[in-house]
């Protein structure tokens, strides 16, 4: 054999050991295990890394956040959530919370729910909690009363109490027909009722609901009108 067949021997097997090798390790990696990401966070770091650890996944501290709702310390949030399955011994990469960034939270009774979110929002704050409650002497959508009150220490969740409005008042509906479509305007202003009007004219001809009908405020009253011309 002469020494230009046995380089080229040399080098075919050269070849083949190579994609050999390559076609092997495609293999192993592409069938390495793949694995659910568990929820981790609210737990402190030690508690993360050993839950990952079970599950075959690593921990990653990524930085750290102002956060009102999770302790400082404590992981605020993670980049795959859980439930979303990955390959084994990846790494899920964690933000730690820094706390509220303020210990005290600013006067928010009077304000609309959009604006309290909005200064809250100045200051790293959030709204944990919105309860709404009947209210006959503040308007509907706006705060009634915060949880801790202003400058307590921020030790809990930022609770509002909203007002949706006055209770409802209970009515037997007037006897409209053959009024004046005015009058009956301001009547209905005052009990609270929604008005519909069909036709034209300054005379309501018909009504629903019927007179002697219980109605409440905030309900719907339909009325037709129409010009009455007297003989």
């Amino acid at each position: 054999m002469n020494s230009f067949l046995r380089a080229a021997l040399f080098f075919a097997l050269f070849v083949v050991l190579g994609l050999t090798f390559g076609f092997l390790t495609f293999k192993i990696l592409s069938f390495s295990r793949t694995v659910e990401v568990p929820p981790i966070t609210n737990m402190t770091v030690i508690e993360a890394d050993k839950v990952l650890g079970k599950a075959g996944l690593d921990l990653k501290i990524e930085g750290e956040d102002f956060d009102s709702m999770v302790p400082s310390g404590k992981i605020v949030r993670q980049d795959v959530p859980p439930g979303k399955t990955v390959k084994e011994k990846r790494a899920i990469r964690v933000v730690i919370s820094k706390g509220p960034k303020v210990l005290s939270i600013p006067l928010l009774v009077n304000e609309t729910l959009q604006n309290a979110e909005a200064i809250l929002l100045q200051k790293g704050l959030r709204i944990g909690k919105v309860i709404t409650v009947r209210s006959d002497a503040v308007q509907k959508g706006i705060i009634v009363a915060q949880r801790p009150e202003p400058d307590d220490k921020l030790t809990d969740v930022i609770t509002v109490l909203v007002s949706a409005g006055p209770h409802d008042q209970a009515f037997y509906c007037p006897d409209f027909q053959g009024k004046q479509v005015e009058d009956v305007r301001e009547v209905a202003q005052k009990m609270g009722l929604e008005i519909e009007i069909q036709g034209t004219g300054s005379i309501v001809t018909i009504q629903r609901p019927k007179p002697g009908t219980v109605i409440k405020s905030g309900e719907k009253l339909y009325l037709e009108i129409k010009e009455v011309t007297t003989p």
